[in-house]
């Protein structure tokens, strides 16, 4: 357990029991240098004033394509320190909430690190990823998202603008259903509901990926073409046949539709929805 450099532990280097993982930070001589070290050893740097923040928490949330290993801090502006070994960035703003506790480790919540990583200007597909995931594991939501963007909005803070256009799109747990709600959006169709859970006499049905209420359809996208064992076809035939006994009728695209023929599916998805085409628009 790495821990902060005393009077006795500066007798033990000597001796070579302990070494320096950092200036005032010492860990056990011989001991393997890990990446949940690396973590702890930057926090007692910064004199416990600090917190794992940007890639190096987008790991520890296990957000979807987060950089491995990554080591990243963050301190208040006030209190600016240092860490030889790694990133240091300052923030004069922070929240209560914009800090949680992963592991042991004080850390840049998922809501608070996606809106690090915009200022990063970390790329559109990591980014949208970081969204997805974090919606998927119930670590954030878009519009708690949009909250905190909005308390954080100002001038010098870049990267908010990239996030609004991503956040259009979210309340979806992958890049395909991301996509799909894209696609609804630009086709002019009225937005789903995401991952609603449904329930028939108490008893848990199923969760879907989208459902128009209105129109009583519900709509799942899968990266494959359908469940290949037998016993899982079985229950979806039966959640299928649950659905239509409450009034509800069950379609799924495929990714290959969802990304290759989406003029299809919004055609197809026009009609099943019951709206009718718009009007041709008259040649200038």
């Amino acid at each position: 357990m790495p821990r902060r450099l005393g009077a006795d532990a500066a007798a033990r280097v000597a001796a070579g029991w302990l070494e320096l993982a950092e200036p005032t930070v010492v860990v056990l001589a011989g001991s393997e240098d890990t990446w949940w070290r690396r973590l702890q050893v930057g926090l007692l740097a910064l004199g416990g004033r600090g917190w794992v923040s940007h890639e190096a928490a987008a790991c520890l949330h296990q957000l979807d394509r987060a950089i491995a290993e990554a080591v990243e801090f963050t301190v208040a502006r006030s209190a600016r320190r240092s860490c030889p070994s790694a990133a240091v960035h300052t923030a004069t703003e922070i929240g209560h909430a914009d800090l949680v506790t992963v592991g042991g480790l004080r850390c840049a919540s998922a809501t608070r690190t996606i809106i690090d990583l915009a200022h990063s200007d970390v790329s559109t597909v990591r980014l949208e990823a970081a969204i997805d995931s974090a919606v998927r594991l119930g670590l954030s939501s878009p519009i708690v998202l949009e909250r905190r963007l909005a308390e954080l909005r100002g001038p010098g803070r870049w990267g908010a603008r990239h996030l609004d256009r991503l956040l259009i799109d979210s309340g979806g747990e992958s890049l395909l259903e991301r996509r799909f709600l894209q696609l609804v959006r630009e086709a002019g169709l009225p937005r789903p509901s995401t991952q609603v859970v449904q329930r028939h006499d108490g008893r848990h049905l199923a969760r879907v990926d989208f459902l128009f209420e209105a129109a009583g359809v519900v709509i799942e996208v899968t990266g494959r073409l359908s469940h290949s064992s037998p016993a899982d076809r079985g229950r979806d035939a039966q959640r299928r046949h649950e659905r239509l006994d409450l009034g509800l009728r069950t379609f799924e695209y495929t990714r290959a539709h969802v990304t290759e023929r989406r003029a299809w599916v919004a055609e197809t998805l026009r009609a099943r929805l019951g709206i009718p085409c718009p009007p041709p628009q008259p040649v200038a």
